[in-house]
């Protein structure tokens, strides 16, 4: 049970890392087009996310999936891109349909993030007949943190547009410019092809 909490620990510590900052960059781009009120799609929405990385995160480890690091490390800023973009298609904030577009950006977004995650991991594991315990722990650890990083987004959506009454499509646009510039620097900086 020590190694559970020492990896939960690691893995919480590893979404929270600030030099590791393009997990943020996609969790905030992922949800500031939601408020608290849409708290059961935003929940939708980051277990698609999560499902989506916990199993290339399972197979990297277990050795089913091998990949190049190099273009992880392009498709994981090549995946906050392309979300920050498709926030500027947000123009009404009714979200009716089932299974908006997102989600599925998400899962599929998800397994290129959980290709990232493994690389870490894999160089922490024991090599023991039995990690499941250890990956487990990691993931939770991962999801904690992630879970803190979305209501810090809601909280901060929250004060800006309910209190200082920002208008919350610009507010959005401005959020999602930001992050868009951020993440295709950082996407030019890992280019495979050079």
């Amino acid at each position: 049970m020590n190694d559970f909490g020492l990896f939960f620990q690691m893995g919480y510590e590893h979404i929270a890392d600030l030099k590791g900052i393009d997990h943020i960059l996609f969790v905030v781009a992922l949800c500031i087009r939601y408020q608290f009120a849409d708290w059961k799609k935003l929940l939708w929405l980051v277990t698609a996310f999560t499902i989506g990385h916990s199993i290339t995160l399972a197979l990297s480890v277990f050795n089913i999936l091998n990949y190049s690091i190099n273009w992880i490390e392009f498709l994981i800023p090549v995946t906050i891109v392309i979300t920050a973009i498709s926030n500027v298609f947000v123009k009404k904030f009714a979200f009716k349909a089932k299974f908006p577009l997102i989600y599925f950006f998400a899962l599929f977004f998800g397994l290129i993030h959980g290709l990232g995650f493994s690389n870490y991991l894999k160089s922490l594991l024991s090599k023991g007949e039995n990690i499941v315990p250890e990956l487990l722990a990691f993931n939770l650890g991962l999801e904690v943190g992630q879970l803190l990083i979305v209501l810090s987004i809601l909280f901060i959506s929250l004060i800006f547009v309910n209190l200082f009454k920002v208008n919350r499509r610009e507010y959005i646009l401005f959020i999602s410019g930001g992050i868009f510039a951020i993440a295709l620097q950082m996407a030019l900086e890992r280019n495979p092809f050079f």
